[in-house]
């Protein structure tokens, strides 16, 4: 490392310090644990959770002895690692510290439980959160339902600003989403929503109707989430209200649940595109990620032997030139890229629920011009460049060069082509089917390209080079 590095690196480390080791070496040290406590507090809670990943189980154990439940839940939050350290915990603390935590998050953690360990856990549970904990473990995953918190602020229709900020203060000491506060009738019928600000400037004799926002938007607990996350994307709101069948209010999504939800959404979708049954990560074991890949794979080795078998239809044509082989996967590879950007633009456009079927079919006629634009472009680039490789590095005579290279350009521009249009066509029918578009963006698309591209190049080859130039 130079000395200009050396300057860089402490420059930075002054102006943005290591906190997690400060907080290792305050764990490690001999410090009281009134003392420790005190310096651990001055950090912010995602410090810790960084810095609790550096630290051994049994230092873990001493940071968790030393710190209260309240402190405990709000740090382990912000961890990645928050069912490794809930496993490290006692059953009472652990049962304390879930009690504090989102019931979403719990509700993940109790499902990977064994049914008797999360029985005795419920047990020790009070009853309003065993019946959150109920309420959520309703909904399937996909379902909105099981995404919401209970963590939100509501009051009735019949009060005054008054008796509504009274309300509030009394509910703000258990839940802490307040910026948005719900309306509701007696049966818990959601009305409306009022912002927090409006509250506080509103004087005691204003009528609550004055300041409720009655067009609010909502959804109901048993969507599913791919149907309402654009709907849900297109609002800024902090809280979204989650309604049940009756139009009660149930819970809310909030800002932060909706940012993991689209999140969760696009890594499934990238998920799709890989050709994986779902989502992994770098933690999941072995067996689990071999399970999500290897029924795609095993569907794309019978679609691969399907090409193959079509290859060997032309048999007779590498046999008489096989001078052809060698641009095989040059066509091939660009049919496959040309078709997953024709997919993504797809996908992309079918985001929108609103589109209209005008709109699909220009969006058709668009990729078909791209493609078709595209194709000619490398089409013309591929007859020249061939041709003249194959004459002067191949030594080949110039007709059959560029024979060869005319056969690979229009394969290409045909490719292309289809290409464009399997990748815009195949998405837009899955989505009228009812099925997930990025499902169609695996197998089917790339052997269809593959098939077009293999037919297209050995038969041009077959027709122009053998039939009628007779190579």
């Amino acid at each position: 490392m130079n000395e200009n590095e050396i300057k860089n690196e402490n420059l930075a480390m002054t102006q943005h310090p290591d906190y997690r080791m400060e907080i290792v070496q305050i764990v490690r040290s001999n410090l009281t644990p009134k003392l420790m406590r005190e310096k651990i507090l001055d950090y912010h809670e995602n410090d810790v959770a960084a810095a609790m990943e550096l630290l051994k189980k049994e230092e873990r154990n001493r940071l968790y002895s030393i710190l209260d439940s309240e402190t405990l839940s709000s740090i382990l939050e912000y961890s990645e690692k928050l069912n490794e350290y809930l496993n490290e915990l006692s059953v009472r603390k652990r049962v304390d510290i879930l009690s504090r935590l989102e019931t979403p998050t719990v509700v993940e953690y109790l499902q990977q439980l064994e049914k008797s360990e999360r029985s005795t856990l419920m047990d020790l549970m009070t009853e309003d959160v065993k019946r959150e904990i109920m309420l959520l473990s309703s909904f399937d995953e996909d379902e909105i339902g099981g995404k919401m918190t209970t963590n939100y602020i509501s009051i009735g229709s019949n009060i005054t600003v008054r008796q509504a900020m009274k309300e509030l203060v009394e509910q703000a000491a258990t839940n802490d989403n307040i910026s948005t506060i719900y309306v509701v009738d007696e049966a818990g019928v959601l009305l409306g929503a009022i912002d927090l600000k409006d509250l506080i400037i509103a004087r005691e004799n204003t009528s609550l109707e004055d300041i409720i926002m009655t067009s609010y938007p909502y959804v109901y607990a048993s969507e599913q989430i791919e149907d309402c996350i654009e709907r849900i994307k297109d609002y800024s709101e902090d809280s979204i209200p989650v309604l049940d069948e009756e139009n009660r209010l149930k819970g809310v999504l909030t800002a932060q649940d909706i940012t993991q939800l689209i999140d969760d959404e696009m890594g499934d979708d990238y998920a799709k595109l890989a050709g994986l049954t779902a989502e992994e990560d770098l933690r999941e074991p072995l067996k689990k990620s071999i399970s999500k890949r290897l029924p795609w794979l095993v569907i794309l080795l019978g679609l691969g032997l399907l090409v193959s078998s079509v290859v060997g239809l032309f048999e007779r044509v590498v046999a008489h030139l096989a001078l052809i082989v060698c641009f095989q996967s040059l066509v091939l590879d660009m049919a496959g890229n040309v078709g997953t950007q024709s997919l993504a633009v797809t996908i992309r456009v079918l985001m929108d629920e609103q589109i209209s079927g005008r709109q699909k079919l220009y969006l058709i006629g668009k990729e078909a011009r791209v493609g078709l634009l595209n194709g000619l472009i490398l089409g013309l680039l591929s007859f020249v460049f061939i041709g003249l490789y194959l004459v002067l590095l191949k030594g080949q005579p110039v007709l059959l060069a560029f024979s060869v290279s005319l056969c690979t350009g229009i394969a290409l521009l045909v490719a292309m082509l289809m290409s464009s249009l399997s990748g815009t066509v195949i998405p837009i029918l899955f989505k009228k089917l009812k099925i997930d578009p990025a499902v169609a963006s695996g197998p089917l698309i790339t052997t269809i390209n593959d098939l077009v591209a293999v037919v297209a190049y050995y038969g041009l080859a077959w027709i122009l080079l053998i039939n009628v130039l007779h190579f």
